[in-house]
């Protein structure tokens, strides 16, 4: 099908950059706004905005009904839903289809197979992929209970529907996994729609391994790599990295095949993620599928240059992969780390609030894909994320000197934010070593609340350091240089020295 006009059923900075590749291609675009958006970067950046309602997601984004309404009359021919919201929605890519309009992603059949994470482990246990103990099918509260006595703790609670690490929980005892349930339930209900549960062995100090697949409707099916995401906060991704330190090559090449063995399987067409856990045994294990654009599949363009979207428009026009798998060749190392509007200080609350000053950092190596601009008001109707920023080096040193470089380069003035917590954890020599997994936030960073004394001392310090900034003077230069720095810079240059 000939597409011309594309609709971006999103918001932040997904929306504005599936609007830059269309602009690339040509493509004239209609962007969707409820009324908390109405000056939001992407609205400004398309070529046409619509209102379709109320801040609340209930009444806007998740309108699939309003969206398809406002594509057929801006003369649209497909919808890119982005991630999140509706992008997992059978029923919503099934409605486009109705309406004669091309959802840009998998089929709905597809998305029923691997979306509910039941039917997808159904599916990775006829193809003897190595998969976790876990339930086989939806239980009752006192199934789940009765499956978990089998099973063994400790296991995780996990929603069927959905991801993004909604309606996960950890139960080490029967007594406990009594009192998670309902709140699992409850969660998985409200962001989802749907309160079906499974259970999964846990596995301690594990690492989260995904590898990101292209596949067309001509039967075409690559792989792009892997991407390591264990740096986490309560199963929420944090910063990711491609590829990943621990795989070895015959490591690599398992479990890519087993991705594409997989896709294969169920007809997948589009770009998806399998992910896969890790053991600290080196053993791996099938997880789940995720039928969408990630918010990660930035490092995997930084090291490929294979711009995923643009491919995803080209497989929604019925067209062949850009690409071969021999043209895949991965070249250097990236991270991605997630700029949220949350106090790492005070329990990651969400923050709200105005940005009065807005300074992104950049020079070689690095992105910045933002959904926010100064003056711009930050809700707490929607999800916490700002931007995200990427390095990209010629190893995995060169990666994280420049990440280091421009975390201390960022700004954002009027919110509180994680970028404090980023730069603590790239200076971390744990980090730098690749020793972590995915409770390494909890074990290593965990803060307490500050109280009386502390707060004064910390809030007087700021003020110092601030004043300090603004008078333009070195804050910190008097201080020996971290070994852990000095190390990054070393290996940066090949051991070589400046």
């Amino acid at each position: 099908m000939k597409i011309r006009k594309v609709l971006i059923a999103n918001r932040g900075e997904i929306a504005v950059r599936v609007l830059r590749t269309c602009r690339e291609l040509g493509l004239e675009t209609v962007a969707v706004f409820s009324e908390a958006d109405r000056e939001s970067l992407h609205v400004r950046y398309a070529d046409e905005a619509y209102c379709i309602g109320p801040p609340p997601v209930q009444e806007s984004y998740l309108r699939g009904d309003r969206i398809i309404e406002v594509a057929r009359r801006a003369g649209a021919q497909a919808i890119h839903p982005g991630y999140g919201f509706l992008a997992e929605s059978p029923g919503f890519a099934r409605a486009c289809a109705e309406a004669g309009l091309v959802f840009i992603g998998p089929r709905p059949e597809t998305m029923e197979q691997v979306g509910d994470k039941i039917a997808a482990r159904r599916v990775a246990k006829q193809l003897r992929l190595p998969l976790l103990p876990g339930t086989e099918e939806e239980l009752d509260d006192a199934g789940l209970v009765e499956a978990a006595r089998h099973i063994g703790y400790p296991v995780l609670v996990k929603a069927v529907a959905g991801g993004g690490g909604v309606g996960i929980r950890v139960a080490r005892s029967e007594e406990e996994l009594r009192s998670v349930i309902p709140l699992a339930r409850r969660e998985a209900q409200a962001a989802f729609g749907d309160d079906g549960l499974y259970l999964e062995r846990l596995v301690e100090r594990a690492r989260h391994v995904e590898v990101q697949i292209l596949a067309d409707e001509h039967g075409h099916v690559i792989h792009l790599g892997e991407r390591e995401c264990s740096i986490q906060r309560r199963h929420q991704k944090l910063i990711e990295e491609a590829p990943s330190r621990a795989l070895n090559p015959a490591l690599r090449e398992r479990i890519c095949e087993a991705a594409v063995r997989l896709m294969k399987a169920v007809g997948y067409v589009g770009a998806g993620t399998v992910e896969f856990l890790l053991g600290p045994d080196g053993d791996f294990y099938f997880l789940e599928v995720n039928p969408r654009l990630q918010v990660e599949h930035t490092v995997t363009e930084a090291i490929t240059g294979v711009d995923i979207v643009k491919e995803q428009l080209r497989i929604a026009a019925g067209r062949e992969l850009g690409y071969t798998q021999s043209d895949i060749r991965p070249r250097g190392w990236a991270l991605e780390c997630r700029i949220l509007a949350e106090d790492p200080a005070h329990g990651f609350t969400p923050s709200v609030g105005r940005i009065l000053q807005l300074r992104e950092p950049g020079g070689p190596g690095i992105r910045v894909d933002s959904g926010v601009s100064e003056g711009m008001v930050v809700t707490s109707y929607y999800d916490s994320l700002l931007a995200k920023l990427i390095a990209w080096g010629e190893t995995r040193g060169v990666a994280i000197v420049r990440m280091r470089r421009a975390l201390a380069e960022y700004r954002i003035v009027g919110l509180t934010t994680n970028l404090d917590l980023h730069r603590a954890l790239l200076d971390s020599h744990r980090f730098f070593g690749g020793q972590f997994h995915t409770r390494f936030l909890e074990e290593h960073f965990a803060r307490s609340e500050p109280e009386g004394e502390q707060c004064l001392a910390a809030a007087l310090t700021a003020v110092l350091l601030d004043w300090r900034r603004r008078a333009g003077a070195r804050v910190g230069r008097s201080e020996p240089a971290s070994r852990w720095r000095t190390l990054g810079r070393w290996e940066a240059m090949g051991g070589r020295g400046w």
